[in-house]
């Protein structure tokens, strides 16, 4: 079996029918097992010290100066604004997204015997090195079960952002489901309105011993990746990897095939992963969508360090699979 990407994690207990069980939830929510995870402005809450990374996943204790003295109608209140969202079980504890964004300096209220309290290790951690930070800056040094959790928290928490207001009839919308859905208070429109994931694919096309790789000038000095796209209403994943390869490059691919998925939070994909063969090797660049594409030699580039004149993409992308696992011959 093919070990999952980056961002998902199989382990991970998402416990969907608990959702509808309002006092289930709500008991959780003050339990002292439960976990929360807090997300600032789509940033995630991290400890750094010596080059190592992990979560900061917190418990009440820790969570407690962030709420403010939560109280049971309070709690209801927020619940319906999105402000917690039920993630899912783990080892029989509750974890929860928690929306802190409506304060300036959350970091000013989470000091360092309060990390300790909630059972961070090390009664010492140094201010400095509690921050919030882009889950996509750091490159994958968390572990994969806690990059798992953050970025479903940091999704979910920017769809309740972007959500607030009914797309049909403009009414305020309201959480239910413990975050998993939002309906509209209107009653007269009562849409429900849930999380979306847009599907994009992204794919490795192969000719022989080399692979076409492609740069878009937003990217860092010197990364080549995969070619990528979203795809279209009414089109299937194949020829969407068809009709991306062809308009970024003009190169024709024929069999197309599934190497694997990956949750992409930044903000709302899904990444569908593929190998395909090209069938034409003349490469024209589009210049809107990219800034350079190239065929690479799987020897050169199984000898060659990363550098500013060419780079792999990072680790934590489906992008770098794909690539390792054809170096690896393991397609």
């Amino acid at each position: 079996m093919r070990a999952s990407n980056y961002y998902a994690h199989p382990g991970f207990e998402r416990a969907g029918l608990r959702r509808r069980e309002p006092e289930w939830i709500r008991a959780r929510v003050f339990d002292r097992d439960s976990l929360f995870i807090p997300v600032w402005r789509t940033q995630n809450l991290v400890i750094e010290r010596e080059g190592d990374s992990r979560a900061a996943i917190l418990a009440v204790e820790a969570v407690a100066p962030l709420l403010g003295g939560l109280s049971e109608g309070d709690f209801e209140e927020r619940l319906g604004r999105g402000e917690f969202v039920f993630l899912g079980v783990i080892d029989e504890r509750a974890h929860f997204a928690l929306d802190v964004s409506g304060i300036e300096a959350p970091l000013d209220m989470l000091r360092s015997p309060t990390l300790a309290a909630a059972g961070i290790e090390g009664a010492a951690i140094a201010q400095e090195a509690v921050r919030f930070a882009d889950l996509r800056q750091l490159g994958g040094r968390l572990e994969r079960h806690e990059s798992a959790l953050l970025a479903l928290a940091r999704a979910m928490m920017f769809w309740h952002s972007r959500h607030r207001f009914c797309g049909l009839c403009g009414a305020p919308t309201r959480s239910e489901e413990a975050g998993h859905m939002r309906r509209c208070t209107d009653a007269a429109c009562n849409t429900m309105h849930f999380p979306r994931t847009d599907p994009a694919v992204i794919m490795l096309v192969t000719d022989g011993d080399r692979v076409l790789l492609g740069r878009n000038k937003n990217f860092i000095p010197g990364m080549y990746s995969t070619l990528a796209g979203f795809v279209e209403p009414g089109e299937s994943l194949e020829d969407a990897v068809a009709r991306e390869v062809r308009e970024e490059t003009a190169i024709e691919v024929g069999a197309v095939h599934y190497h694997s998925s990956q949750p992409w939070p930044f903000p709302a994909n899904i990444m569908l992963g593929f190998y395909a063969e090209a069938v034409s090797s003349e490469i024209t660049v589009d210049y809107g969508e990219l800034a350079d594409a190239r065929w690479f030699e799987r020897d050169w580039l199984m000898s060659h360090v990363d550098d500013d004149s060419f780079r792999l993409p990072r680790l934590d992308s489906i992008a770098r699979r794909l690539i390792a696992d054809w170096l690896a011959e393991r397609t």
